[in-house]
């Protein structure tokens, strides 16, 4: 199951994305779990936390998957 995330830019970077869907509390944990491996996108593991993120981009945190649109 895939939660849609619209946003209303040509792009988000992947660190302000963690927080807008409330997959972390603060900009420190997103570089956390991005750096610890725990994020993918696309369905490979990215560690910039700065990777712009565009409609169609999948990224993955540990079970739940979101498709930015």
């Amino acid at each position: 199951m895939e939660d849609l995330v619209k946003i209303d830019t040509e792009f988000i970077k992947l660190d302000s994305f963690l927080k807008a869907v409330d997959a972390v509390s603060s900009g420190g944990e997103a570089k956390i779990i991005i750096s610890e491996g725990m994020v993918s996108v696309n369905g490979e593991a990215e560690l910039r936390r700065g990777r712009k993120l565009r409609p169609g981009d999948k990224v993955q945190l540990e079970k739940k998957t979101f498709l930015v649109e």
